[in-house]
């Protein structure tokens, strides 16, 4: 974790919450009880900011200081709302591209997509606040710094953001081995969401019920699987590809 990115100390984080501060997740100590943490959670919960109980070993780890059984990392991002991102998207191009990711956890697959997807033009990603990868060093590293220029919307629910974009006229495709459908056969010239799942576990299967469409890419060799930031590039593409 970079320490300059980061909050130790109970009241310090409850302060940067009501500061307003990006706080993308917070650590905290899962044994011990006091009326302050307790006020806490309480912000935690009632602000929808990703949190995670941990054994006071992993907060010693994190830092040297006396962090009072919580440590926060700031975002080094501002995120955007999905009404945000999707109103400037059409106003800018008429087939806009979104990318939605689905629990996608590895902080350095997030800045790979992040930087792909900034070199294809996508107006926008969508991620869940709760278990996805943080907009760490990690990630703005491996991003190329990409993540300074393209929106990023949490939201609390995916399916949620997947029927917001389908009443705006989007249609969301999902990348995923499930169906007999090839990427080169859907139609990306359109105002466009895909999909991309969890590296050990694809698209939710509650999500894979309620996108417009699903497509897969096509393996002929015997691993049968892609790194998800390598099959999000080709979907990029093809949608470009179609689009120019």
């Amino acid at each position: 974790m970079e320490k300059e990115n980061q909050i130790f100390g109970t009241r310090a984080i409850l302060e940067a919450i009501d500061a307003k501060k990006t706080i993308d997740k917070v650590f905290v100590q899962k044994d011990g009880q006091s009326e302050l943490k307790n006020e806490l959670l309480k912000s935690l919960k009632k602000n929808s900011i990703n949190f995670s109980y941990v054994p006071a070993e992993k907060l010693n780890r994190l830092t040297s200081k006396n962090h009072q059984g919580a440590v926060a990392t700031i975002s080094p991002i501002s995120f955007v709302t999905i009404e945000k991102m999707v109103e400037a998207a059409f106003s800018i191009t008429k087939k806009p591209i979104f990318l939605i990711l689905d629990q996608l956890s590895d902080a350095r697959n997030f800045g790979a997509i992040i930087r792909t997807a900034e070199c294809t033009g996508v107006s926008g990603i969508i991620v869940q606040k709760h278990g996805s990868a943080p907009v760490n060093g990690d990630t703005v590293k491996t991003s190329a710094g990409a993540v300074f220029n393209i929106p990023i919307c949490k939201v609390d629910h995916i399916k949620d953001a997947i029927f917001f974009l389908q009443s705006s006229e989007v249609n969301v495709i999902a990348a995923t081995e499930k169906t007999e459908k090839t990427l080169y056969e859907v139609d990306f010239n359109k105002p466009v969401a895909i999909v991309m799942g969890s590296e050990d576990k694809g698209v939710n299967p509650s999500v894979l019920k309620i996108v417009s469409e699903k497509a897969k890419l096509p393996m002929f060799g015997s691993i049968g699987s892609l790194n998800v930031s390598v099959a999000c590039g080709a979907f990029l593409y093809e949608a470009v590809r179609q689009q120019s």
